[in-house]
């Protein structure tokens, strides 16, 4: 079976089982070279094990899995020279400098000392660490190991790049410096990113396509616009009335204004519309016409985790579980501990 010629990513049916456990079930979807792809689902939903598979550390129990047009189970030696792992976990040496981190990686790859030279200067004058370069990773911050570890896994140019929530735990500052750099990398490479993250801003900011990932398997994919226009109502009204919310929203329900209306609590309603602003006198002139009176209205913009709750009926925060690296106990079912 040959791969796409086009595609940076592809899986074929991609199946991993451990026992009777199907932790990713028959996932199949196309990366595009050059494109900046999301994956997010809740803790448990098979992202960490469909990933540790595209990067070889887990063998597919079925199906196929292509990258850089390798196949994962059949090269995985290959396909290790075209990527670039980014972990969760900061794992850059912290008794050694900078450039020292940067230098042992490329010669890990088998690059002469010019093309170390040459590339790990390139690459720290990107992430900003040109001037720090000689200084020893204990004196950085986080931000400054993250970027140095996103410059160490570009070192060999890979043709794709793996990040596994790059900017988790760092300060907002630390978090723009990040994105701002992969949004450069995106702009002067061809490089494919594929980025798994539980920040809502960071998917809908950096990425060109999202795959919602639920119960092993992909539940929704495409655009963050497109992702948004399936979701009934673009905006979303919260209110509260002074008396029974409850026969509010009888008077609310079919209106051609209103795509649903949701009771919350005694006194609290939500409205999905089209047009929040068109929407909001209508709704204060039915409720005044039913005989209550609006103490609260607020609307709301669709956001993609308005977008992720419609598909999975749960925040990321609902789960229990905690998350993992990519390289550390990842991918394997966890089971509670039986007290």
């Amino acid at each position: 079976m040959e791969p796409d010629s086009a595609a940076a990513i592809e899986t074929r049916e991609l199946t991993k089982r451990f026992g009777s456990f199907t932790a990713v079930d028959k996932v199949s979807f196309a990366v595009e070279r050059g494109e900046v792809f999301g994956l997010l689902g809740p803790n448990g939903a098979g992202k960490t094990t469909l990933v540790r598979m595209l990067t070889t550390l887990l063998p597919p129990t079925e199906g196929h899995g292509y990258v850089a047009g390798i196949d994962v189970a059949r090269h995985p030696q290959a396909v290790r020279k075209q990527i670039g792992v980014i972990p969760q976990a900061l794992t850059s040496d912290l008794d050694l400098t900078g450039w020292e981190n940067i230098d042992i990686y490329g010669e890990f790859f088998g690059l002469s000392r010019r093309e170390r030279r040459i590339r790990g200067q390139r690459l720290l004058e990107m992430v900003g660490l040109k001037e720090r370069q000689h200084d020893l990773v204990a004196t950085y911050s986080g931000g400054m190991r993250r970027r140095l570890e996103i410059a160490r896994g570009l070192i060999h140019s890979p043709e794709v790049l793996f990040l596994d929530e790059p900017t988790i735990g760092l300060d907002p500052q630390s978090r723009r410096a990040v994105w701002d750099l992969l949004e450069q990398l995106r702009k002067e490479s061809e490089i494919t990113i594929s980025l798994t993250t539980h920040y809502m801003d960071e998917a809908e900011s950096l990425c060109d396509r999202i795959a919602i990932v639920d119960g092993g398997k992909i539940i929704a994919l495409d655009t963050p616009v497109g992702l948004k226009s399936v979701v009934p109502g673009s905006d979303r009204i919260d209110l509260a009335v002074e008396h029974d919310a409850g026969k509010i929203a009888a008077v609310l329900e079919g209106q051609p204004y209103l795509r649903g209306v949701t009771r919350d609590g005694q006194s609290r309603l939500s409205l999905a519309t089209d047009d929040g602003s068109h929407a909001i006198p209508l709704v204060l002139d039915a409720v005044e016409a039913a005989g209550d009176r609006v103490t609260s209205i607020t609307v709301h913009k669709l956001s993609l985790e308005d977008v992720f709750i419609h598909f999975t009926g749960r925040t990321l925060r609902d789960e229990g579980a905690k998350k993992v690296s990519l390289f550390v106990g990842a991918g394997m079912p966890q089971q509670p501990m039986r007290r």
